[in-house]
């Protein structure tokens, strides 16, 4: 598994905003801020770090994370859109990857992928 992610942003403000709102449900937080990025995880463990960069967007990444259950995985969705994303693909299975696998899709306000999954 991976130590640690980083992901380019253009607006660190609206970055954390969408993140704090869409990863809270997961059981994330955001663990440390300066005016060049921020980092979210586990309290004390951050994991995902964001980036200030102003250079032309890149073509996006796409980032999933571990979700307990559907319900907070209907959450992800629910409070990502709220703050900031956009919808690519409502919580629901997906049978086609396997047959328990439960998963929602938000692209971020940098156009990042992200996606909470619970097998």
């Amino acid at each position: 598994m991976y130590d640690h992610i980083g992901i380019k942003v253009g607006n660190l403000d609206a970055s954390v905003r969408f993140y704090s709102a869409a990863l809270a449900p997961l059981g994330y937080v955001l663990c440390s801020r300066d005016d060049n990025g921020a980092g979210f995880g586990p309290k004390g463990e951050p994991a995902l770090w964001l980036y200030l960069h102003k250079e032309p967007k890149s073509e996006g990444a796409h980032v999933a994370f571990r979700a307990p259950d559907h319900a907070a995985i209907r959450k992800f969705h629910t409070e990502g859109i709220k703050a900031g994303g956009r919808d690519n693909g409502g919580a629901g299975p997906r049978t086609d990857y396997s047959p328990t696998y439960y998963a929602a899709f938000l692209i971020d306000p940098d156009g990042n992928n992200v996606e909470a999954v619970c097998t």
